[in-house]
């Protein structure tokens, strides 16, 4: 049976022509815009490495906003090649942004540190200290 299905089972299907030459001609895969994140739980803490290649210190930014985090990263860059006439020979624009929000609302947000260093960004959330339950005596009128 499936070798009578039109348009497949030889390894050609019709409708994926321009979708195949895409993967033949720029790879099988495109970058994404993305940043994978890994959280782990140290115990007294959260750890949370966030991986930001391409950008500088400078274009992240850490933001709270009641019980949320939010990562947000972005950059320019260009890159003009002229002759001596001033003509470009060559000129390339690239534009980068990333945006994600976390909920923190068992974090101690006075507490949080970040570090970033060779495209990784970590950050420290120290957890909120358990209330002791409290006991008292309660006085029979």
């Amino acid at each position: 049976m499936y070798g009578l299905t039109p348009f497949g089972g030889n390894g050609f299907d019709l409708f994926n022509v321009f979708n195949d030459f895409d993967k033949r001609f720029f790879g099988d895969t495109l970058p994404i815009n993305t940043c994978r994140t890994d959280i782990r739980d140290d115990g007294d803490k959260y750890v949370m490495a966030s991986e930001l290649p391409g950008f500088e210190k400078e274009d992240i930014a850490l933001d709270i906003n009641g019980s949320y985090l939010t990562i947000t990263a972005e950059h320019n860059s260009s890159n003009d090649e002229k002759d001596d006439k001033g003509n470009y020979i060559r000129r390339e624009r690239s534009y980068g942004s990333y945006k994600r929000s976390f909920d923190i609302s068992d974090v101690n947000t006075e507490d949080i540190k970040a570090e970033y260093k060779n495209g990784i960004l970590t950050v420290d959330l120290p957890k909120k200290k358990a209330k002791e339950p409290e006991s008292r005596r309660l006085e029979i009128q």
